[in-house]
């Protein structure tokens, strides 16, 4: 009858430590896909949108890598074109630039400066275009 009791004893023991390691792997799992994984999605120009007063709207803010950046503005009227910084400085679409036409674009920031202008009517050369900084 001993032997009964200790088999017993032994499984509730064993139910615990294999809810433990269930638990402890969980832990692991939630704490790798930590907060500062998570995107985080920003309106360009806030209220106003994607415009010529865009180019001061990212003062303050602190983007990341993979941070989302939703560009909003009338298609007919503006585009956004993601370019380098030459193309950026110039107001110029290098090659390879991709063209978005949308009013309601979606863009994931790449780690160091991402540059974006606007091509119609001129409105880069007065001074619609944006640099964002990721780390």
């Amino acid at each position: 009858m001993a032997g009964g009791r200790g088999s017993a004893g032994a499984r509730p023991r064993r139910a615990i430590a294999m809810a433990f390691a269930v638990a402890c792997c969980c832990c692991c799992v939630l704490a790798g896909l930590g907060v500062a994984d998570a995107a985080t999605t920003y309106y360009v120009g806030d209220g106003s949108g994607w415009s010529f007063s865009s180019a001061s709207w990212p003062n303050g803010k602190q983007f990341h890598a993979g941070d989302v950046l939703v560009f909003r503005y009338i298609p007919w009227m503006h585009n956004v074109v993601a370019v380098d910084e030459d193309g950026f400085n110039g107001c110029t679409t290098p090659p390879g630039s991709r063209t978005y036409t949308s009013g309601s674009d979606s863009v994931r920031l790449a780690k160091g400066n991402n540059y974006f202008i606007c091509t119609r009517f001129g409105h880069c050369n007065l001074g619609m275009k944006l640099v964002v900084y990721a780390a």
